[in-house]
């Protein structure tokens, strides 16, 4: 396949979110040069890009000028659009073969048929990177039987089919176009039994789109990363328009890395044939993710199913049916490696559950998870149809290691079987985890799982039900590899928007020399309100304050791809997330994003840790409209300037379920920088960022002030580390209460500067409330840095603050300064009534053990050591060497179960930040360690 040179572009939609966002659009301009830098004013209102392409007329359908205007003007890039209409035969083809290219975008008009049934055949080819849009719900792809579509994308390039509006930045929903639809000749239980011609007419399409035949394996081609948006629409009641139909499609198709997302009706549904399919992604579904009927015996292996995170239209993860016809036999599908997230949608019609197997069928699953929220239906239901109330009871239905945590663990409309006791004690391997303790399921917010989850091996081994199947050890879709990342929408992949320079520079980025003399850097200035994508293979510079998006206007979101690196080159670089806008930067355990300073990505990124001191740039400032207790108590408008950014970068609102983004596999490098005096720099600010904002697996290495510093807001964290940080690695104020757990703090391995691994404050302010944030699981490590200025110390707690801390080890070499001290010297009466029980919430600090020279520093007259023993499952050890090995936690203090106390937390069982290497979550992606 020849492919021109692609465009990456960067994206429109206003969010990540899995609810309804834009797709990812890869354009080639072939032989066209375009050194310009085109900014995507997310409108149609503009005037068409010129020249407009020179029409190709050799290639399959016509020229559609209209299209052609308003998309190039949407896309900032004079492109071509080419309308398909009708059915497509052997006459439109070259050597059987008619070819989509990635340098022109196709629009489908009406239904458009590739082939007749099982005459004038032909293959629909389609490169990598491919658009194919269409316009109304009357607007779908058939391949019908004997022709094929070879659809080959990859994980950089996918082909995207998806609707209009997305293509041009509107607003995109679920039914804005129809659908794929996939027709072969393999068996269906509706076929005639005598052996007379099977010609099954499919639901949702027009009249003579048939299926079925007696070829099991029988070949319809290739779908090879695709992501498929916004389609599905319902003609008639019962008759309506799938993501992908697949209509006796035979075992000689391959499926592999395919999703559909935001989709009206079925995500996909399998009409009998035997089509098997590994890694599926079905987001956002409106109605059954995942349906078979019509006798259906494929195989499925690695399917991730979550329901939209606003809680809108959802029904069942799976939906399985044999369908009746006079066929005997039932469906009969085996699956391997599902992982099923609810919402809590539920109307009189639909809601959101898990799997429900019906007449007819039987399914034999391993290695299954299903969870969701407290308004999930259930997880699991059987119908009472006697052939699958049989099936439960001779093998032909298998549920093994398999867990499910919903409220509604079991819908009992199976009368002659106990569920409960079928799944929970007949089948292999099952858990049942009540909805209490979901916490248990060791499942983070991407749906990958934990690296404490007992699932990363629980699971059994899928060869074992059928060679197709790798081996593997975990239960649900996600092991190790997130094979969703880079290439799915809502996981790296898939946003809409602009077209980048051919220089390989997104638009709205200019290309500058490259620091390490190799590597195509883009370079990042002023304020960027329309969003964008900082794609792989670059480097990026920052050019003084960047700033994304107004204070709560000309929002923006900007996308940073697994493995990018975002460099400054001093103090006044830095990059800040305005209130209202967002940073999506989800990288990998194999891929991390690091924003680092220029002088450490010019002595080389993988040379070692010495290319890079402390204070070589500015940091990141995450700005959100959370509460702060400095926010005027009288009702008016709350904007406080942060510390260390110029005039006009505020936080602060009454939204502690603000949302500012995702900051995952993230690691800030060498930043902070003092301004003036008690003006700095942190390595990342959290200005009043809210709870909606994910943040899990971030390190901040070798900041020059704090590591992190949290002024008031929810936001919550999980396994973070903090390394060589030369002022405080965690600091708090301003009435911040989110929570945090797994926190590694370790003081330079060099004995230079450092300070307190946490400094609480509330911070005064007009609001009675103080900070109140719950920390589980820390490791603080000291040195034994000690001057006037600063000494590598414990924890410190001081004014108008509270704070719940459980399951802590702190310790350090011999010069280290006191573990723990909360400062009682300086008048302030607020931290003393948290102590001495005078107040309505106390200060807790349980489970925890101190092994420093110098444990507690009694500031004040309260006797804070006896406060501390007299806290329940505390304990003081020798010296560093008897509580840790390493990072690794070997003191035997039994810890707080921290999942009674919100389900944020995940069960442990240790103290301490990390078990032991083989539950090493810092392993790979961190430095300094």
């Amino acid at each position: 396949m020849n492919l021109n040179g692609l465009f990456r572009v960067s994206a429109i939609a206003a969010t990540l979110a899995l609810g309804a966002c834009g797709g990812d659009i890869n354009i080639s301009e072939g032989d066209i040069v375009d050194n310009s830098v085109v900014n995507n004013d997310n409108s149609n209102s503009g005037t068409p890009v010129t020249p407009t392409p020179t029409p190709d007329d050799t290639k399959p359908g016509s020229v559609d000028t209209a299209l052609s205007a308003q998309v190039s003007t949407a896309l900032g890039q004079s492109i071509e659009v080419r309308e398909l209409v009708g059915r497509l035969t052997d006459a439109d083809a070259v050597n059987g073969v008619i070819r989509l290219t990635n340098d022109t975008v196709w629009a489908l008009t009406g239904a458009v048929f590739v082939g007749n049934d099982k005459a004038n055949s032909v293959t629909l080819e389609i490169e990598p990177g491919t658009i194919i849009f269409g316009s109304a719900g009357a607007d779908y792809l058939v391949i019908s039987r004997d022709s094929k579509v070879e659809a080959l994308g990859t994980a950089a390039s996918p082909i995207i089919f998806t609707s209009y509006n997305d293509v041009i930045g509107n607003e995109v929903q679920a039914g804005q176009w129809g659908g794929m639809i996939i027709l072969g000749n393999a068996p269906t239980t509706k076929c005639p039994i005598d052996g007379t011609d099977c010609s099954l007419q499919v639901e949702g399409a027009e009249t003579g789109a048939v299926f079925g035949g007696v070829n099991d394996a029988d070949n319809s081609g290739i779908l090879n990363y695709v992501v498929v948006k916004y389609a599905g629409f319902e003609i008639a009641p019962d008759n309506e328009l799938n993501g992908i139909t697949f209509g006796g499609v035979g075992s000689g198709t391959e499926i592999d890395y395919l999703q559909v997302h935001a989709n009206a009706d079925d995500g996909v549904e399998f009409f009998g044939g035997s089509v098997n399919a590994k890694h599926l992604v079905l987001t956002s579904i409106q109605d059954d993710s995942v349906d078979w009927d019509n006798g259906y015996n494929g195989k499925l292996q690695y399917v991730y199913i979550e329901h939209a995170s606003d809680g809108s239209d959802a029904n069942r993860g799976i939906e399985g049916d044999g369908d009746g016809g006079d066929g005997t036999p039932f469906s009969l599908p085996k699956i391997a490696n599902v992982t099923i997230i609810g919402n809590d949608f539920d109307n009189t019609n639909t809601a959101s559950e898990g799997v429900l197997l019906r007449d007819q069928t039987g399914a034999n699953i391993i290695n299954m998870l299903i969870t969701g929220p407290a308004g999930m239906g259930e997880c699991l239901e059987m119908d009472n149809d006697a052939t699958v109330q049989g099936n439960l009871a001779d093998g032909d239905i298998t549920i093994t290691n398999s867990v499910i945590a919903c409220a509604e663990a079991f819908n009992f409309t199976a009368p002659d079987v106990d569920l409960n006791n079928w799944f929970g004690t007949e089948q292999q391997g099952n858990s049942i985890i009540a909805f209490a303790d979901r916490a248990n399921v060791g499942i983070n917010s991407d749906g990958t799982l934990t690296s404490e989850s007992s699932l990363r091996t629980s699971g059994g081994n899928p060869a074992s039900l059928d060679t197709y199947f790798d081996t593997n050890a975990f239960v649900g879709a996600i092991g190790a590899n997130d094979w969703r990342q880079g290439w799915a929408f809502g996981f790296g992949g898939g946003e809409v928007g602009v077209v980048t320079s051919a220089s390989g520079c997104p638009a709205g980025t200019t290309t500058i020399p490259a620091v390490d003399g190799t590597t195509n850097t883009c370079q990042l200035s002023g304020r960027i309100t329309t969003n964008l994508r900082l794609t792989a293979g670059n480097h990026y510079a920052l050019s003084e304050a960047v700033f994304i998006g107004g204070d709560n206007t000309d929002s923006a979101t900007l996308i940073v791809d697994p493995g990018v690196v975002v460099y400054g080159s001093s103090g006044a670089d830095y990059l800040v997330v305005s209130r209202g806008s967002k940073i999506e930067a989800n990288g990998t355990a194999t891929s991390p994003i690091t924003f680092t300073s220029s002088q450490h990505v010019a002595n080389g990124l993988t040379a070692g840790l010495a290319n890079g001191t402390a204070g070589q740039w500015g940091g990141m400032v995450i700005l959100g409209n959370g509460n702060s207790t400095k926010c005027p108590q009288d009702g008016t408008t709350c904007s406080l300037q942060v510390e260390g950014v110029q005039e006009g970068a505020v936080f602060g609102g009454d939204n502690d379920a603000d949302n500012s983004g995702t900051l995952r596999y993230v690691r800030v490098m060498h930043g902070g920088f003092e301004v003036a005096p008690d003006n700095e720099l942190n390595g990342i600010t959290f200005g009043a960022v809210g709870s909606g904002m994910v943040v899990e697996y971030l390190q901040v290495h070798k900041n020059a002030d704090d590591g992190v510093e949290f002024f008031g807001g929810a936001v919550n964290a999980k396994y973070l580390v903090l390394t060589g940080i030369q002022d405080d690695s965690v600091d708090w104020d301003n009435g911040y209460k989110g929570k945090m757990q797994f926190v590694l703090v370790k003081h330079a391995d060099d004995n230079s500067d450092a300070n307190r691994g946490i400094e609480g404050d509330g911070d005064g302010g007009e609001g009675t409330a103080f900070s109140n944030p719950t920390v589980a699981n820390m490791t603080i490590i000291g040195n034994t840095f000690n001057t006037t200025n600063g000494t590598s110390e414990g924890v410190l707690l001081r004014d108008q603050t509270n704070a719940q801390l459980y399951n802590f080890v702190v310790t350090g070499p011999a010069g280290m300064g006191e573990c723990f001290e909360s400062d009682l010297s300086d008048g302030d009466i607020t931290l003393e009534e948290n102590m001495d029980g005078t107040s309505a919430t106390q200060l807790v600090f349980q489970s925890s053990v101190l092994a420093c020279a110098e444990n507690i520093n009694n500031s004040g007259t309260f006797d804070q050591q006896a406060w501390f023993i007299g806290q329940a499952g505390n304990s003081i050890a020798a010296d560093q060497e008897a509580v840790l090995n390493g990072i690794f936690t070997i003191d035997a203090t039994a810890p707080t179960d921290v999942t009674t106390l919100d389900s944020f937390f995940v069960p442990v069982d240790f103290i301490g930040a990390v078990k032991d290497a083989n539950n090493d979550w810092t392993a790979n992606w961190t430095v300094g360690l």
